[in-house]
């Protein structure tokens, strides 16, 4: 390891120019909250219990904090229904097959390195979890079951309890942290991140009773998950409103890959939110996608790009607001997908009877902040894995059931870097940064509208004076959420992005940031989280001029090769500010890398 974690004069430069776009806020005088802690963790999905547990076996001497806007246990990944892929000893399979089918997916974006991580150590993880108490199907000789999904060349999926995998492994998860951490904050939201001399400090936070105060830590692990709340139609719980990602933006820390927001091709059409999910495992076992005519119309078995463009094109044909899923010729579906079962008893579908109402939804988002191979962003003593991180592992398209196997892998990874007193290092995503002068380069996208000022000891979310009456948090989420849907969903176009980009402007105009009165309610925070990351999603998506993976312009309809790059969005207005730095630029610019991810030119 000490090869690899090796500290570079190149990352060092990235890490100074996300040092000088700091803004030291004067947060002396607000209150300090629980600590100090060595390591504090923002999120309880799979990729933060893996770094809290793995830290806490390895290094008992650290001190390591959960914090969770919500219960420990209420995090996207206990709504993940997809299994976990790994190449498993007594497999038909091999590391080599689950590394080419990830590429294939992430349509020539994924960072091979970060691919072959993922698909080596995959396999130890999925075995450290077994012996933590999750219980995964087995086949009735007691060796695991495996089953094949979307974009997989072989049957590699583990599940438990047929499509409750998520819950599995959070339920593990759960109680290994609750039996090991220093201390677990619920229903704690981090507003800022707090960066002292260049180096990530902890993070000003609400507290459960509404007020602020600073929880420091040497580490601070961005954990919080996805983006999913900033659509209309969506399978991630309430709580995935992109805080972390928004953090990292409004601290100057580089995110990249957002434009490719993946949608889930099988959601059940159905005023339930979030959207149940009808899981790839069935299209797996042979469940068939048929239009309004009971037509099939593609392959079932491709990736969920593929799939979803599919639809929402037969859709557009149809002027269909959704489609079928027929699972009638799957036997023993009750015993197999019992959640499933349950789920469609309770809106009184029969899989035995009834063809099943599906529309893509929002699902999972390919990119965030930027890190190197070890989870490090480019700001010292910030770390960030699983969903709110950019590994560069799905590059335009995440393969099915990759995602919990990502926060497994790169949590473990984090968990491990801490440990050994590792810092950035150039390699994976972070490494490509290393040529790219970020002054004065032009950037994707502004982010945001209006900061939060600490230094009267409160903050309060309020509209501009030009608004008359308080800002009615609910319908500003719902419009912003409606046009991004219809502006930014599974196909999108140059007119469709400036029409949710006006939308997006218009609440970030009217979230305006104040340096006294009452803490904002969360709702209102989360409101300015998604305002924040609806700008970086629009602009980077508006800057690729064409289609690749979960990012489809109608307008842009080829993949380009000159386009096999990443977009790295940052927050320019902090960069305007600090010293020796360019200006403010255009929202339609871009600023990217210029190395090829792939290691291909």
């Amino acid at each position: 390891m000490t090869g690899n974690r090796t500290r570079l004069q190149s990352v060092h430069s990235v890490r100074s120019k996300v040092a000088a776009s700091q803004k030291e806020e004067p947060v002396s005088t607000i209150a300090m909250g629980p600590g100090p802690f060595d390591v504090l963790v923002l999120g309880s999905g799979v990729a933060g219990l893996s770094v809290a547990v793995r830290l806490c076996e390895t290094s008992p001497r650290l001190s390591v904090a959960v914090l969770t806007k919500g219960e420990l246990s209420q995090s996207t990944t206990r709504w993940a229904q997809g299994g976990v892929a790994a190449v498993l000893g007594g497999d038909e399979d091999s590391t080599d097959l689950h590394l080419a089918d990830t590429l294939r997916a992430g349509a020539g974006l994924c960072d091979v390195d970060a691919v072959r991580v993922l698909v080596d150590e995959g396999p130890s993880r999925v075995e450290e979890l077994i012996a933590l108490g999750a219980r995964f199907d087995r086949e009735a000789s007691g060796s695991l079951s495996r089953a094949r999904e979307g974009g997989h060349s072989r049957a590699r999926v583990l599940h438990a309890g047929g499509v409750a995998t998520g819950a599995e492994v959070e339920r593990a998860l759960v109680a290994a942290t609750l039996s090991r951490a220093a201390a677990v904050l619920e229903r704690w939201f981090a507003l800022e991140l707090v960066a002292e001399d260049g180096r990530c400090r902890g993070v000003v936070a609400r507290a459960p009773d509404g007020s602020l105060a600073q929880v420091r830590a040497s580490h601070v692990v961005i954990a919080t998950g996805g983006i999913g709340q900033l659509f209309a139609v969506t399978t991630n719980p309430g709580e995935a409103t992109g805080d972390g990602i928004a953090m990292a933006l409004r601290a100057g820390v580089p995110v990249a890959d957002v434009e490719f927001v993946q949608f889930h091709p099988t959601a059940l059409h159905h005023p339930l939110m979030p959207r149940p999910l009808l899981s790839e495992a069935l299209r797996g076992h042979g469940a068939l996608l048929r239009d309004r005519d009971g037509e099939r119309f593609c392959d079932e078995l491709a990736p969920r790009d593929v799939v979803s463009r599919a639809m929402a094109t037969r859709m557009a044909e149809q002027d269909a607001d959704h489609l079928w899923l027929d699972v009638t010729g799957l036997e023993r579906f009750d015993e197999r997908f019992p959640t499933i079962s349950a789920s469609l008893a309770t809106v009184g579908l029969d899989p035995a009877r009834d063809w099943l109402p599906v529309a893509p939804a929002a699902h999972h988002v390919s990119g965030g902040v930027v890190t190197d191979l070890w989870g490090a962003s480019a700001l010292d003593g910030l770390w960030a894995a699983g969903e709110a991180a950019c590994t560069g592992v799905h590059g335009a398209n995440r393969l099915a059931s990759n995602s919990l196997l990502e926060g497994m892998v790169f949590g473990a990874r984090v968990a491990e870097a801490i440990a050994g007193g590792g810092g950035p290092t150039r390699t994976g995503v972070l490494g490509t940064l290393e040529d790219l002068e970020l002054e004065g380069s032009r950037a994707v996208a502004e982010i945001p509208a209006g900061t939060l000022e600490l230094s009267g000891g409160d903050a309060v979310l309020r509209v501009q004076d030009d608004v008359v009456g308080p800002l009615d948090v609910t319908k500003a989420r719902d419009r912003l959420a409606t046009a991004m849907t219809n502006g930014a969903g599974v196909v999108r176009s140059a007119s469709s992005l400036a029409g949710a980009s006006a939308v997006a402007d218009a609440a970030a105009d009217d979230v305006v940031g104040a340096g006294r009165g009452t803490p904002g309610s969360v709702a209102a925070l989360e409101l300015r989280n998604l305002v924040d990351v609806a700008r970086a999603v629009l602009g980077a998506a508006r800057g690729r001029e064409e289609s690749r993976g979960a990012h489809t312009r109608a307008d842009f309809p080829e993949t380009l090769d000159r386009w096999r790059r990443r977009q790295v969005v940052r927050d320019v207005r902090a960069r305007a500010e600090a010293p020796g730095t360019a200006g403010a630029v255009p929202a339609t610019g871009q600023e990217r890398t210029g190395s090829d991810p792939t290691g291909q030119d």
